[in-house]
């Protein structure tokens, strides 16, 4: 083994007493242009280099670009949409797509590769997120045959995304009534014994929400260096799954959200980039469709000022907030202006 060349700067009195040269010791760099030294540190040697630091601040200015689309896909026809029987033999997680639910899927993938044409740019992409029942894996195999490989960006696996829990094997007869005390209760708070609410779904919702945030602004879907402003984010999942996420983007009530009907099987809605950055449904959507969703009034002109807002603002019109509290009418009544 060749003797390692010792640098002049130290002395023969730090060689023959290692101890001499501590952790907390700088090396000076004379190559460096910018003359910046480099810390040793007592954390399992680990140092700091200030030219990767500004490498990040510099990236931190400029972010990566926003996806131009989220999708949200429910899973197509299953076993247990059909027969509701299956469930007290097949566990929730294994129940599979009839031959109608990949069709459906096949024929969801072929819309959405559809739309994302109609922007004539050739730098497209789509990055998936799935639920991991056996339902929405297989929608996304038969969703994705209409895309080559060179326009998957990648996909991720998500249990978060999952289907509300309504416990192990069901009983049928039993799961009849436990869903008729549900309405009566209250279909967001009510929790199935040995299961989950939808409460319960926009707690574990609210973290997957969090990471997707931190994947678009750091645009982890993307491969190192790119950044391409065309790509597309696909979530397939579950009918009260999705609308719990929606309910949670969206800051939707809970009033709000036990007005929403569930979306068909095999189908889609679209969040899409409005002019200054966020999403609405309305861009896409048609006022008649989103009312058939269950939209309200006040739902859909948040969803008109979405199509305009810059991530970071606030809407201080929110006409929920105007509805909510009333007592802004008598303090319209009473003012001379």
């Amino acid at each position: 083994m060749a003797a390692a060349t010792l640098s002049p700067t130290l002395s023969a009195a730090s060689v023959l007493h290692p101890k001499r040269f501590t952790s907390k010791s700088f090396i000076q760099c004379c190559e460096n242009p910018i003359s910046e030294s480099v810390k040793l540190t007592d954390i399992n040697g680990l140092a700091t280099f200030p030219e990767k630091n500004a490498l990040r601040w510099s990236a931190a200015k400029v972010p990566p670009p926003r996806p131009r689309r989220i999708i949200l896909v429910r899973h197509g026809q299953s076993e247990g949409n059909v027969d509701e029987s299956v469930y007290t033999r097949v566990a929730d997680p294994k129940i599979a797509l009839t031959e109608k639910g990949r069709a459906e899927a096949e024929e969801c993938g072929e819309m959405i590769k559809e739309l994302i044409e109609q922007d004539k740019v050739d730098s497209w992409k789509v990055y998936f997120y799935v639920s991991p029942y056996r339902r929405t894996l297989e929608t996304l195999k038969n969703l994705a045959r209409p895309f080559e490989r060179s326009r998957i960006a990648g996909l991720r696996e998500e249990p978060r995304l999952r289907e509300q829990d309504f416990g192990n094997f069901q009983d049928r007869e039993k799961m009849r009534i436990e869903k008729s005390i549900r309405m009566l209760y209250g279909r967001f708070f009510y929790r199935f014994p040995n299961g989950e609410s939808a409460a319960d779904v926009y707690d574990r919702i609210t973290g997957f929400r969090e990471t997707l945030r931190s994947d678009i602004d750091v645009g982890r879907f993307q491969p190192p260096g790119q950044r391409n402003p065309n790509m597309n984010l696909v979530i397939v999942s579950h009918g009260l799954t999705l609308r719990v996420f929606l309910m949670r983007w969206y800051k939707w009530t809970v009033e709000q959200f036990e007005g929403l009907n569930n979306f068909r099987n095999g189908k889609a809605l679209v969040m899409e980039k409005g002019y200054g950055g966020r999403y609405s449904l309305l861009v896409h959507h048609t006022e008649e469709e989103l009312r058939e969703f269950g939209l309200t009034d006040d739902m859909l002109m948040d969803q008109e000022w979405q199509k305009f807002a810059r991530p970071g603002e606030l809407n201080y019109d929110c006409p929920t907030m105007n509805s909510f509290f009333t007592h802004f009418d008598d303090e319209c009544s009473t003012d001379p202006s």
